[in-house]
């Protein structure tokens, strides 16, 4: 890397970190997180549910393959600020067609490469979710304490209305034998991708959408999908989507879709010590009893305490690591919900077959 323009990080306790700007000069906030994975950085950078969000990515070389037009989850790179430990801004693989660096200054992201991120992961780890702040101005202590002092929890903060479509849009052959409405609460684009290779033509619509507007649309079922923010803070969002499960038509959710159907059915969402972030996550079906290596990104699960109580919920899935609710089912509807991320990109595919009982679901809804 050849910049070696000085960068700091500043956490909501106090803690410094120096190192080297990456991307653009400047200032940037937002709550601090990691992610594990080692591989498909640009995929995660453009995941909406990262908005708002500054990322640590624990591997140690990062933009060391570039970055490719068709490595994209949105329009644009979605997380707030990104801290390395080794950033090179030289590339080696031939297919690419830019430097993750150029791609940075593109989209006016801020970072910070050359500090100690297995330190840093390990406080996290320690200390929970925190705001924090990068800069690679001239700012001084009492400055960058001031901002970070301004900057919200996301305990209680609805980001979804930043990332969702302003217009409906559709994907697909509009004479395939299935349509399914996706309400976009921050979609990432291999989920519409793996609904139209399966057959299905994909109505997307806005956040603020009306269930009599999806329902013009005549669709055989719904997609809820990922997303940012707390889905507690979401109550209009919470409404339709009780309004969607009363049509009795196939439901499907995903991360933020999950949680939002969770909480529509009487269920309670907690924020996590740590989120679950990485693309090696174990997960295990209550159902087949096999476990699952899969694509995370979350920072609020559904409540276990909240769903004692409730008898017209089967959980389906668990973590592994820590034994939080990973999928949930309502027992007399065909309609479901993971937590983690099916469609993965980046991650493995063993959860895609869910995507296949989407779509068997609606199958059966049709033909009764």
């Amino acid at each position: 890397m050849s910049n070696s323009i000085p960068a700091l990080l500043l956490l909501e306790d106090g803690t410094i970190f120096n190192g080297l700007s990456i991307g653009k000069k400047g200032t940037v906030t937002g709550e601090i997180a990691f992610n594990t994975g080692m591989t498909g950085y640009q995929e995660v950078f453009t995941d909406p549910s990262y908005y708002g969000q500054i990322l640590v990515m624990n591997t140690v070389h990062i933009g060391n393959y570039g970055v490719h037009n068709t490595e994209v989850e949105s329009d644009s790179i979605k997380i707030s600020g990104l801290i390395t430990k080794k950033f090179s801004d030289e590339y080696s693989r031939t297919a690419a067609s830019g430097s993750l660096e150029d791609l940075l200054c593109q989209n006016n992201i801020v970072g910070i490469s050359d500090i100690d991120t297995r330190s840093l992961v390990r406080h996290i780890r320690d200390k929970g979710a925190m705001n924090a702040v990068i800069s690679s101005e001239n700012k001084s202590h009492d400055e960058l304490s001031e901002l970070l002092a301004k900057t919200p929890s996301m305990h209680g903060l609805e980001l979804s209305s930043k990332v969702t479509t302003l217009e409906p849009y559709e994907s697909g052959d509009k004479n395939s034998k299935s349509r399914v409405a996706l309400l976009d609460l921050g979609v990432k684009t291999s989920i519409v991708s793996c609904l139209t290779d399966r057959n299905c033509f994909v109505k997307v619509f806005p956040l603020n959408t009306t269930l009599a507007e999806m329902e013009e649309f005549n669709p055989d079922g719904y997609m809820l999908s990922n997303g940012p923010g707390d889905p507690s803070s979401m109550k209009e969002t919470i409404e339709l989507v009780s309004n969607i499960v009363s049509t009795n038509k196939p439901v499907f959710g995903i991360c933020l879709g999950h949680q939002l159907l969770g909480l529509s059915q009487g269920l309670k969402t907690e924020k996590m010590f740590n989120g679950h972030r990485g693309i090696n996550h174990p997960v295990l079906s209550l159902k087949t009893g096999k476990g699952e290596i899969t694509s995370q990104n979350h920072g609020f699960v559904l409540s276990k305490d909240s769903l004692k109580n409730n008898t017209d919920i089967n959980i389906t899935h668990t973590h592994l690591n820590d034994e939080t609710i990973a999928g949930i089912e309502l027992k007399n509807k065909p309609v479901f919900s993971v937590q983690y991320h099916p469609e993965a990109s980046a991650g493995p595919h063993d959860s895609r077959y869910l995507f296949d009982q989407f779509v068997e679901n609606i199958k059966n809804y049709k033909s009764n």
